[in-house]
């Protein structure tokens, strides 16, 4: 049986890189003017695994590009945890809404099949969305679909970190401030009910937003890197920890997103001299400072 461990260094707190993204990565590929193929999608999740997961506790990837390529290059450091991203690809919608939805076939058994020690599941949840009379209820049905999510690992035994990504309602104004705040611990309260192994969320905003998600949830959760850049994310590191009691961290782009474009030689300059030192500075900021998971499961138990 897995649990939060393997995906976790022996102290309880996470470094967790993330390299599962595909549109957005494909994006970012095109802002550089380079063709995003399978080939060039593949080697740069190579490149990442290779430098980068010595030094971290799990690589998050997706199952098209990712973990394929990384199995096949055998560039997964043995004492790097492996987690896959089981949400389709193409999300949903409902008038421009995000609209959860999984596919039943990618499920723990999956993941577990492809040598994976962890479940990620992606939904976009705003807990201060109110249906209207005749309309869907989109919060209750993403609501259901982690329920089922965290359900079937549960009974496959493997962890389930379920990432969420809070969305500006239609004809609001873009979230911001204290409005962005209330809608991740509200959205981040709802979900941890689901009593999931861990949460993936955006970083609140505040010292005090940290203190009030802390005191909402009632499971584990890391900060994620939203793609801010890194000398704002050692920072909110800081404060999540702190004042937010998170366990760590799940960074993608912050730690390696400027290598998309260069050449095999100039990436692994990149890695060597900025990412490594990325990722060793962001393990500093958590050290004594992150809660261990299992204090967290013991203190809401």
């Amino acid at each position: 049986m897995k649990t939060l461990a393997d995906i976790a260094d022996d102290d309880g707190t996470f470094a967790i890189i993330a390299m599962d993204q595909r549109n957005t990565l494909r994006r970012m590929f095109d802002a550089v003017g380079e063709e995003a193929t399978p080939e060039v999608m593949a080697q740069a999740k190579v490149d990442v695994a290779a430098n980068l997961s010595p030094g971290a506790t799990g690589l998050l990837l997706d199952p098209d590009f990712g973990v394929p390529a990384v199995r096949e290059s055998g560039q997964l450091a043995s004492t790097c945890g492996l987690l896959v991203a089981a949400e389709p690809s193409d999300r949903g919608n409902y008038n421009g809404e995000p609209r959860a939805h999984r596919i039943e076939e990618q499920n723990g058994r999956w993941v577990l099949d492809q040598g994976g020690d962890a479940v990620k599941f992606l939904v976009q949840v705003n807990a201060l969305r109110q249906a209207a009379p005749g309309e869907p209820d989109l919060v209750a049905e993403a609501l259901e679909v982690v329920r089922a999510v965290v359900e079937d690992c549960q009974a496959a035994g493997i962890p389930s970190v379920i990432e969420n990504l809070v969305y500006t309602l239609p004809g609001e104004e873009p979230l911001a401030g204290e409005a962005k705040s209330e809608a991740i611990v509200e959205s981040a309260a709802s979900l941890s009910d689901l009593g999931m192994d861990l949460l993936k969320l955006e970083y609140p905003g505040s010292a005090q937003a940290c203190k009030q998600l802390a005191d909402r949830i009632n499971v584990p959760w890391a900060v994620l890197s939203a793609g801010v850049d890194f000398e704002e994310f050692t920072n909110v590191l800081r404060v999540s920890c702190d004042d937010g009691g998170a366990s760590g961290f799940i960074a993608g782009r912050a730690l390696w997103k400027e290598s998309i474009g260069m050449s095999s030689a100039e990436r692994r300059i990149f890695f060597s001299e900025v990412s490594v030192p990325r990722l060793d500075a962001c393990r500093a900021a958590i050290d004594g400072r992150a809660r261990p998971w299992f204090d967290a499961i013991e203190t809401t138990a």
